[in-house]
């Protein structure tokens, strides 16, 4: 090395010199994170250095240095202004939690909470109680428990009650979601055997007739979420596999996915099967999620028959899959919401409300947004009818008519990386050449936000 650089290099300053100065700059900021900023800051001179770079002044690095500052206080979980139209979007969050919910988590994150105190004996009582009796009293069910999620449910009951035994499961309902989520990946790492039945289009009542056998623990049926088969197609009805069940002495179990509590209909969507629905129809037990169309928490709900959950309550697996208190609050205060009805649900749960968006509102926020829009030359926008989806496997053949803004840009793929790099992010989606902005997703209070992001980013780009 060059005695040049290497005097260079001498001349930096000390980090802990460059902390105190940025601490004068920046006092609220911890030693640990200043002296982390500032020991960033020299190391990337260093490299410049080496490189045969001019040193740079002492308040360049400073700058530098709270800029990582910066950085490094933010929070990488940063806000998203969803206009993609995708109300339960996988990698946005999924649900949005009603308000209730977020107090409930608010309050208990604080401090304690009777989590698992039973307050009568003093001693350690059960998580469950929380939410038991509500759940059962939205789906019939006799009994219930959580998981983490609703993967983590199926993998839970299946090791729970077929571990070194045979489950009877259908080949079209051999699924693969998100994360390569697969039904017999999840069945083997469960322990239980899975014996497949029928083919991918067709499967009858004998095909699982003909499989039952002295190693036969359960019947699985699977709901295909996230897609749909058409043509020469059948299935046999949860009801026969019951029928079938209780004739040989053999549980069903009922893998529901996206578990809605509410019939659909009530907001102009196909009607999906509810949890309620699978219990009158006596499936043992019944998994769905706690974050699609109930739109709580990420969790998994396993309802069903009291013995069969207390076997589920009792595995290893239960504890390392449990949830913990802020899940249990905001599912608890997201449950009751639905004890009120449809009207009440629009009202008051943000993924129903958003379900329930009539097309006049759509149109006047589209006709706002487009109205305050202020695009460089070579940019305009345009109010389009559009569709929205309710996403995370839910319904992925319905989409739901929606109205939104068209920005026709000469890059729409820049348009989009700038926008979702701004803070906060803004999640778009570019088709047919166009940028589109979807209303049936936008919360309230974003809509001047989304003009004034949108409007920045496409200056930056064009101006």
């Amino acid at each position: 090395m060059s005695d040049d650089r290497t005097d260079r290099l001498r001349g930096l300053p000390a980090v802990h010199e460059l902390a105190a100065a940025l601490e004068e700059a920046v006092p609220e900021a911890s030693p640990a994170a200043l002296r982390e900023a500032c020991r960033n800051a020299v190391a990337e001179e260093r490299k410049r250095i080496l490189a045969g770079e001019e040193p740079s002044p002492t308040d360049v690095l400073l700058e530098a240095a709270a800029s990582i500052l910066g950085a490094l206080g933010s929070s990488s979980m940063e806000d998203v202004i969803n206009a993609t139209g995708v109300i339960l979007h996988t990698a946005l969050g999924r649900a949005c939690l009603p308000e209730s919910a977020v107090q409930g988590v608010t309050r208990v994150a604080r401090g304690y909470s009777v989590l698992q105190w039973d307050r009568q004996t003093g001693r350690r009582g059960h998580r469950d109680t929380h939410v038991e009796d509500l759940i059962c009293t939205l789906t019939g069910a006799e009994a219930a428990t959580l998981a983490n999620n609703n993967a983590g449910a199926t993998m839970l009951i299946l090791s729970a009650l077929a571990r070194g035994r045979e489950v009877i499961v259908s080949r079209g309902q051999l699924v693969e979601i998100g994360g390569a989520f697969r039904i017999p990946d999840v069945m083997r790492q469960s322990g239980a055997v899975m014996r497949e039945v029928g083919c991918t289009n067709r499967t009858h009542l004998r095909d699982y007739r003909e499989a039952i056998c002295d190693d036969t623990a359960a019947i699985l049926r699977v709901h295909p979420s996230n897609y749909v088969m058409k043509g020469f197609t059948g299935e046999v009805a949860l009801e026969d596999l019951v029928a079938l069940g209780e004739e040989h002495g053999i549980p069903v179990l009922d893998d529901l996915g996206a578990g809605s509590l509410v019939d659909l209909a009530e907001f102009g969507l196909p009607s999906e099967p509810t949890v309620r629905s699978s219990i009158e129809a006596g499936a043992a037990i019944v998994t769905s999620s706690g974050d699609k169309l109930i739109g709580g928490p990420q969790a998994g709900i396993i309802t069903g028959r009291t013995e069969y959950v207390a076997r589920v309550r009792k595995h290893p697996l239960a504890r390392a899959l449990r949830v913990g208190k802020l899940t249990i609050s905001a599912l608890e205060a997201t449950l009751k919401l639905f004890l009120e009805g449809p009207e009440y649900l629009s009202m008051h749960h943000p993924v129903y409300r958003m379900l329930a968006r009539n097309q006049d509102e759509l149109k006047s926020d589209a006709l706002a947004l487009a109205a305050d829009l202020a695009l460089p030359e070579g940019c305009s926008a345009s109010v389009i009818a559009t569709d929205s989806y309710t996403g995370s496997g839910a319904l992925p053949d319905h989409s739901i008519p929606s109205w939104g803004v068209a920005v026709s840009c000469p890059d729409p793929e820049a348009l989009g990386l700038a926008l979702r790099l701004g803070k906060p992010a803004v999640a778009s989606r570019i088709e047919c050449g166009v940028l589109k902005l979807d209303m049936r997703t936008i919360q309230p209070g974003e809509l001047g936000a989304l003009a004034s992001l949108t409007s920045a980013a496409a200056e930056g780009l064009w101006a």
